[in-house]
Parts: C-alpha cells; structure tokens; sequence
C-alpha cells in the first residue's frame, strides 16, 4: 500500500487541474473580479496564511484551492478583446515572508507547447511563457516583472517610469513548474523583501499576468489587453487586495566575492612580448540596505566585473562614436531612476563612464554607493563612486522625480565629477518632463528635457534640449522631436553623440490590420518619409560643418504575418557633409564634401518560435561617391532546451573613389544549459578590421539563487597574414595577444 500511495496522490492532483482546464465557464467570484473592459480595473484577492507551501509546482496544499482565482484572460493579439482560445487560472497566497503567485495554463495540445529556453536571464520570445507584473509601490509608474516558460526557465526585469524594461535586473525569487496531460503549471516564490513597497495595514499591490502562447503567437493578458495598452501600460492594471499588514524589513544582504586570476603573457601580432603573465587574487564586497520600507541602499568596495559578457565587436563605418549597453550589475537596480535625456545620443548620465575609459578597459572602482526608492510621490536616486588608477576621480550623480497627474513626472539631475587628471571639477544639470497621457482612448506622450555643463576646459554653460510628441497607438503611430546641442556641451559622465546641432526626427506610421493572406498588421511609411536630420548651429545643411547628416526613409511594404514572420521593402535617401577627410576604413579615406545617395533595403525576418529562426537585412547603393552593398544577418538553432547555436554575420563591400574595402564582423555563441541553474557559454568573435579573433568561455553555476560560480576563460589572437603566429594555423608557435583564467565565487548572506 505504501509504494502507491504516491501515485494515487499524483492522479488525483492531475485530475484536479485537469477538471480546473474543463471548466470552460468561470464561476460567480471569478466572473466579478474579472471585469476586464478597457478602463475598468479587475481585483485578485490574496489569501493570507500559514500554512507550509512546498514550491514544486503541483500545488498539492488544500490551501491552494482555498484561495481566490481569475480566469477571464482576453487576446491583445491576434483578435483583440476575444476569449483567450486555452484557460488560464490564476491564484495567490501571502505567507509570511514572501508572495506565492501560481499559473495554472491549460493547453489541449500540450505537445505543441513550445519550450526552447533553461537558462536564467534567457529571451523567452521564443517559448510559451507567463509573465507577472507586480507594481508593489502601487503608484502605476513602475513595476517588477518575473516570468517564466514551460521548463521553469527564469526571467526578471524591472519597469521604472517607461514601456522598456530593465531586463538586467536580477531578483532573488523562485519558480517551479510542471508539465501533465492538460497543460503546465508555474508556481512562483517572490520574497517580499525582493519587492519594494509602503508600509500598510492591508496592503493592495498593483498586479496583472500575461500568457503567450507561441504557436499561435497569442498574446493573451488578465487586464489591460488593449492593442493601446498592453503589460507594460499600468493605467489599466489589476490589484492583489487584502495582503495584510505590510512592513518590510530593514534587511542587510552582503554579497562577499573571491577571485583568482592566471593570465597569459601579452603579445603583439609579431609575438614580441608586451607584459608578463601572471597569478594574483582579488576579494571584495557588495551590500545592499533596506534603509526604509521604500527606499534601498547600495555598496560596492574594491569591485570586480571579471564575469561580465563582453561588448559584441562592431566596425564603425560612420564618423560618429558608438553606444554599448550597460552590463554590470553594480549599476542595473533600478537604473531607470538615473535615465535623463536622449538614449544613445545625449544623455547626462552613462554609467559606463564610471569604472571603464573611453576604450572600455576597466578601471578600479575603489569604492561606490547608490540609494534608490521613493519617498511619497518623489522617486529618489544618488549614486557616488570613487575611482582609482589613471582617473582618480569621484563621481556624483543625484536624481528626483515627482509624480503628477495619473502616470506624468517632472524630474531634475545634477551630475559632478572632480578629476585632478582633467583639471578640476565638471558639473552638468537637467530638468526633464514625461507627460504620457490617454486622449479618447489613445496613447498621446508629449516630453521635454533640457541640461546644462559646465567644464574647465570649455568657458561659459553651454546648453541641450529636446522636445518630443510622441503618438504610439496600434493603427496610427506618429512621432516628431526636436534637439538642440551648443558645441560646448559635455556632459562629463554622460553621452553625447554630436555637439552644436540642430535637429529633427520623427515618423507618420500607418499600420492597417487587413486579416487576409495570412496577414497580422502591415507598417507603411509612405509618402511621408521616416526622418532624421540633424543640421548645423545655425539650422543649416548647406554651411561646411562636420555634423551635417540627413537619413529620409520610405517603406511603401511592411508586414506582420500571423506565422511571426516579418518582411520589409524600402528605399532610403541619404546625406553626410565631412567638414574635414576621415579614415572610414583602414586605406579608404572619404574626402572632405558633400556626399548624397540613394539605397533599396530589404529585410526579413522569420518567426522566432520555430527551432531554426532567421533574419537578415540587405542594402544597395549610393554611398560615398562610390557604393556598397551590405548585409546584416543571423540564425539561431534551438535544441529543445538544452543547447542552442547561433551566428551573426555583418559584411559590407565598398567602391570608393578613396578606395575599396570588404568590413567583416562575424560572431558564433554555443550555449548549453545543463538546468536553470548551470550553463555554458562559447563565444567567438572576428573583424578584419581589428584583424583579430577573440574567443570567450563562460560557466556559470548559481547553487541558490543569489550564489554564483563563474569559470572564465578570455582570449584573443591576431589574424593579420603578416603576423607569424597569425590565427588559425595548425602550429604551436601560434600565440594568443592576450589571455585570462578567472575563477570567481559569491556568496549572499541575509542579514
């Protein structure tokens, strides 16, 4: 009797969610509290308790069905407000310490549930996947996102103020699923102390769920499942009600580190010896301090980032600096709090300006600090860092935001660097407003930010602003801006692409949603251009001046397949005005003048839930007095869980008058999951340009959530066919240019 006992259990928890998926028709409760009409916000009430909760994802405790539920799910995609074609059941439970959410996603046709990714920190578009969205401050202007797909891969971001996700976050929850005849089934953990919130007798957190189902390329939500709205879109969320008091620890959590090191000696391409190799070790500290309910504080000392992905390599065909993302965590919490100005082309803060020089070699942060949260309606952020080395700078960034209106903010930054080496102290500051309103049912997004620097090496302020309206909606989507940038500006920690321009951009999209011909949405362009011009100081494109660019650009095709597959057709005209000749590519110099051309651009894209995706973009013509042809494309195989393999090629093939050239880049990552917990990655990357090949291994172990383990090893290699130890070559004598073995343990301890 004993030995079936478990079986017999087993049966009887699948009957139960099997027979939750039959009922097809949502009872009384779940019919009042899924009022789910544009505007009209539903309410999920959490069942308090202390009751043991195993997180397996079987939702086996009596207590589970005790509980309230939702169903009611509606499309956003591919009918918009129809049933959602699988049910979903949705329940959550308030123990003493963390939040239980689970998911119970009924498929009758679970062997088409597509579930490529492990790993944590996967791209999930590929899976079927839930995804919550927790607005624990309640305030509809950010929120926490944790999501997961029917192998119980981990994903979490955080929202703060905007539709783009910081998806580098990482938070310290869980998750849990199983798979059975009728469906799968996520059971989530998320320690309230992950959250961030007021205290309250009973606390009402902001709350909404989204299922995709991918081979239907459905997207199905709880509330807000408007094609004007969406997951990201907080004004229509739902509510968790009746948490019970909320009073969230004043926790310390350290995150002591260890480090060893081997590197290779370092050559050039001719294998002569440059620095010696060496063995050395490194420990530090990082700490994170519940100082309020709502407000939270970081420290970092003798920081490292040693198992931080490198930047993909890119040749810069343009005269203009490019932009790399932020990818240590130090900086990623709640970085939105420090957003001021326009992303990659004027920013007052770029935090990769801290800890890392204009060629992206590290820095030593000897120490650093940040304090996030909000107080009231005012969101804070400051953030402190002390560098060493050749810098041997401090660095201070102080930001606030007061709420307005519904989801609105009004906001202000000041930013100070006081550097010996660049001969004293630069300062730089900013108002900024966000002004995302509804009209009628559609989104409007007028915004406005305008900053000031003030350097010694530049006399007086100089000044920066741009104005934005923005009108993102489903069948119409029309932008235009406005920038203006004095020669002086020079924001010392942040990003400017281009100074002493005037500029405009903007586009007048028509997204028509014909249902015929295997058709979701077409994306037309046409007759008016997509455009961006940025002109001299004095609004000119005829005057000789080096930042006089123009880019207008027509797609009369683009279309959206209900498959996912995506196609676009269109033709672009051109100008770029060099004041002076520039090296474009090495032995190709472009002259100083005026230079105007056309191009035909194509680009296709193939659903990304199939096992083999793939993507390219192609473009002919004009360039330079000369032309070119260029091609942009990638592919990705999916091993059904466990290993995926992809490659990205990006080649352009030039006739100048200056001279002709080929620029290639070529990058190839193997990745193999083990579980959600161990993987391996491979990465190996070319340019001619740089005429090197640089390979990097990562493995990394997380024994509990906030532990890691990382193996490193880095290493690049010349391939110039000058060079005797030039890569590949089936010798011995080849030499890598540089090399390192990094091994790195952290540990969490919660205080």
């Amino acid at each position: 009797m004993l030995a079936i006992r478990p079986r017999r259990r087993r049966v009887s928890r699948v009957a139960v969610l099997a027979l939750a998926c039959l009922a097809h028709r949502a009872t009384p409760a779940e019919t009042q509290q899924n009022a789910s009409t544009p505007g009209a916000a539903g309410t999920l009430a959490v069942l308090v308790t202390d009751a043991r909760v195993s997180l397996d994802g079987r939702l086996a405790e009596p207590v589970w069905f005790r509980a309230d539920s939702i169903t009611g799910f509606r499309q956003r995609e591919p009918v918009e407000g129809a049933p959602a074609t699988q049910r979903t059941v949705v329940r959550a439970l308030r123990g003493v310490d963390a939040l239980y959410v689970s998911v119970r996603a009924c498929d009758e046709r679970p062997a088409a549930l597509r579930a490529d990714q492990l790993r944590r920190d996967a791209d999930l578009e590929s899976d079927d996947q839930v995804t919550l969205l927790i607005d624990s401050f309640h305030d509809r202007r950010g929120a926490f996102l944790f999501a997961t797909n029917p192998n119980g891969a981990m994903w979490d971001a955080q929202l703060a103020g905007s539709e783009d996700p910081n998806a580098d976050w990482n938070g310290i929850w869980a998750v849990a699923v199983t798979r059975d005849s009728a469906g799968w089934t996520a059971e989530f953990r998320i320690p309230l102390g992950t959250l961030r919130f007021r205290a309250a007798d009973d606390g009402v957190f902001g709350f909404n769920v989204r299922r995709v189902i991918r081979r239907d390329n459905e997207e199905d939500l709880w509330q807000s499942w408007a094609r004007t709205q969406g997951l990201y879109q907080q004004l229509h969320q739902g509510e968790l009600v009746a948490l019970g008091p909320l009073a969230r620890p004043r926790a310390i959590e350290l995150r002591p580190y260890a480090l060893g090191r081997l590197t290779e000696p370092e050559h050039d391409s001719l294998g002569a010896d440059i620095a010696p190799g060496a063995a050395d070790g490194k420990a530090g500290l990082d700490a994170k301090l519940g100082i309020t309910p709502t407000l939270t504080g970081d420290l970092t000392v003798n920081t490292d980032f040693a198992q931080v992905e490198v930047d993909q390599q890119v040749i810069n065909l343009t005269r203009f600096p490019l932009f790399f993302p932020e990818k240590r965590e130090f900086f990623l919490e709640s970085s939105g709090v420090f957003d001021f100005g326009s992303a990659e082309q004027a920013q007052l803060f770029y935090s990769r300006r801290v800890g890392l020089d204009a060629r992206g070699d590290p820095v030593p942060i000897v120490a650093g600090g940040r304090l996030y949260g909000k107080v009231g309606p005012w969101s804070l952020g400051a953030l402190g860092a002390r560098t060493g080395g050749s810098e041997d700078a401090t660095d201070v960034v102080l930001r606030a935001r007061r709420d307005v209106l519904a989801r609105s903010t009004v906001g202000a930054m000041a930013v100070v660097r006081s550097a010996p080496a660049t001969g004293g102290v630069e300062q730089a500051a900013g108002v900024d407003v966000q002004l995302p309103l509804v009209v009628r049912g559609q989104n409007l997004v007028p915004s406005m930010w305008i900053a000031a620097t003030r350097t010694p090496a530049t006399p007086g302020t100089a000044v920066a602003w741009r104005a934005v309206v923005d009108y993102p909606n489903d069948l119409f989507d029309y932008l235009i801006s406005f920038n203006r940038v004095d020669a002086g500006f020079n924001p010392t920690l942040g990003f400017v692409q281009r100074t002493g321009i005037w500029s405009t951009s903007g586009h007048v999209s028509v997204r028509p949603r014909p249902g015929t011909f295997g058709l979701r949405q077409l994306d037309i362009h046409f007759p008016i251009p997509e455009w961006e011009i940025f002109a001299d100081a004095a609004g000119s494109l005829t005057n000789p001046d080096d930042w006089q660019t123009a880019r207008f650009e027509w797609q009369p095709i683009g279309a959206e397949f209900q498959s996912g597959d995506e196609l676009g057709i269109g033709f672009s005209r051109e100008l770029d005005a060099p004041g002076q000749s520039f090296e474009l590519f090495p032995g190709t110099v472009v002259p100083a003048g005026r230079y105007w051309w056309n191009r035909l651009e194509i680009n296709a894209e193939a659903s990304r839930g199939r096992p083999l995706s793939f993507g390219g973009w192609f473009s002919w013509g004009g360039f330079y007095g000369g032309h070119s042809t260029q091609f942009s494309g990638g592919a990705s195989w999916h091993g059904g869980g466990h290993a995926i393999l992809g490659v990205d090629v990006d080649v352009t093939r030039a006739a100048l008058p200056g001279g002709n050239f080929t620029a290639l880049t070529a990058m190839t990552h193997l990745e193999y999951a083990f579980d959600q917990r161990t993987t391996l990655m491979i990465f190996a990357q070319y340019n001619n340009q740089g005429e090197r090949a640089d390979f990097d291994i990562r493995f990394h172990w997380i024994p509990v959530i906030g532990d890691d383990v990382y193996l490193v090893w880095n290493s690049g290699y010349s391939t110039d066919p000058a060079s005797p130890y030039r890569f590949p070559r089936a010798s011995a004598l080849t030499r890598p240019l540089n090399g390192a073995l990094i091994v790195k343990a952290v540990h969490r301890l919660a205080l």
